[in-house]
């Protein structure tokens, strides 16, 4: 008769094998949904190096352009996410999906600012409740011991949208500059890093079920195995969750993790809205060259992502496996405002600060499962969520005003560096007990 001991590596062990079957089922499709996300959020940074001069726009005009996108998607955050919890995550996903990616893609017809600060307004409505409901997701699939290692696997495609959009996006922009009577390489962008997503759409409906109870590719053993352990890690949250949306509005600590987040943020955006444009400054101005130099930041962020994540559930340790990255961003913009001038130097400092920063995205998110339950979980991640993409809008905006201001971007890397050491101080202060699960 196995003993104690033994029965309890037993249970682990297939419990291993199912958690090892529901990753391979999941992840790989929701990795690339992620991916175009993304990519679809961003690819107007690599735009901009022709978009500007066609439609003629100042650098604080495409600031507020790429920003504006974040008020529609602070709006309606936890409207979108109330609406998922409701509708199922299956139906709601999929309709975001094919939304943003049509509006994504007509970009490729603006004539004029206006017209860029309309569509990308609507594309951050339609993209606001898929991070956040994904995250939602996972709750509902993995306990917390195992969300750590998943979320860094699957927020492991910002990165990876870099490494390989920044060369794609680079190819496109030099490959159909030369084909006469075109429409302009820029607008090619738009077309072909927009439609996917429609495609990836329509393919989630019939790749995701809404939970483990609809499962079907599930035996009846696996199923009852993975609800049984997430019933028994949501007793195991400590007195201080909130139980609802209303509690979650009058928790001091949840607007605490939604000022940490806007911290993380207004680096990650940053980098992801200028950082063709700040390697463009140091001297470098051919588009192929940029969008193979803007991918070595991102592939170093694909790998420590993975590696951290893999250590904090290890260890079972939250806080310095978040403040350790964010403290790697603020030497990274501190050593590109410094160099500048040198390309060398300056995309070192950048990769570190990327890799610093992506890192940080996931080491986030774990720490939401001291504060909120399962009841308050649509809203409360929502909440958060609309709070740091804030920094969205903020943070694009505040670096183009910058560099019209002063023709640098120096000043405002500097000041966002003095903002992470803030986010710093705030993550600190969070009890060890609370999130060390």
């Amino acid at each position: 008769m196995p003993t104690t001991t033994g029965l309890a590596d037993l249970n682990k062990n297939m419990l291993d094998s199912v958690y090892k079957k529901i990753t391979l089922r999941m992840i790989p499709f929701l990795f690339i949904c992620y991916l175009f996300n993304y990519l679809d959020r961003v690819n107007v940074g690599f735009a901009k190096l022709q978009m500007l001069g066609d439609l003629h726009m100042s650098e604080t005009a495409y600031g507020l352009g790429a920003g504006i996108f974040f008020i529609g998607y602070v709006l309606c955050g936890v409207p979108s996410n109330l609406m998922l919890y409701k509708v199922g995550a299956r139906r709601w996903l999929a309709w975001l999906m094919v939304a943003w990616g049509v509006l994504s893609t007509s970009l490729m017809f603006i004539h004029s600012a206006n017209q860029f600060y309309l569509v990308r307004l609507l594309t951050g409505a339609s993209e606001a409740g898929f991070f956040p409901g994904l995250v939602m997701y996972f709750s509902s699939w993995y306990p917390s011991d195992r969300r750590g290692r998943v979320m860094a696997l699957f927020m492991s495609a910002i990165p990876l949208s870099g490494v390989l959009g920044g060369p794609f996006s680079g190819w496109i922009l030099s490959h159909f500059a030369n084909i006469p009577g075109s429409i302009a390489p820029w607008q090619w962008l738009f077309l072909l890093q927009g439609l996917p997503t429609v495609v990836l759409g329509i393919a989630m409906l019939f790749m995701l079920t809404d939970n483990v109870a609809a499962a079907k590719w599930l035996t009846e053993d696996e199923r009852s195995l993975v609800q049984n352990t997430l019933i028994a890690d949501e007793k195991t949250r400590p007195s201080t969750v909130s139980d609802s949306f209303v509690a979650v509005l009058g928790n001091p600590s949840i607007w605490i993790l939604g000022l940490i987040y806007f911290c993380i943020q207004s680096g990650v955006y940053a980098i992801g809205f200028w950082l063709p444009s700040i390697i463009q400054a140091s001297g470098i101005k051919d588009p192929g060259v940029i969008g193979w130099l803007s991918a070595i930041p991102y592939l170093a962020a694909c790998i420590f992502m993975v590696l951290v994540g893999r250590s904090a559930d290890k260890r079972r340790e939250r806080r310095w496996h978040l403040s350790v990255p964010m403290l790697m961003e603020v030497g990274g913009l501190i050593i590109a405002a410094n160099f500048a001038s040198n390309p060398t130097v300056a995309i070192l400092g950048l990769t570190l600060a990327t890799a610093g920063v992506l890192t940080a995205l996931p080491m986030f998110w774990p720490l939401t499962g001291g504060y909120l339950s399962a009841a308050a979980l649509a809203g409360g991640l929502a909440l958060i969520n609309s709070m740091g993409q804030v920094a969205g809008f903020a943070s694009p905006y505040f670096v183009g005003w910058i560099k019209d201001a002063t023709s640098s971007t120096d000043v405002a890397l500097y000041i966002l560096a003095c903002v992470m050491v803030f986010g710093v101080f705030l993550v600190l202060r969070i009890p060890a007990r609370t999130v060390n699960r």
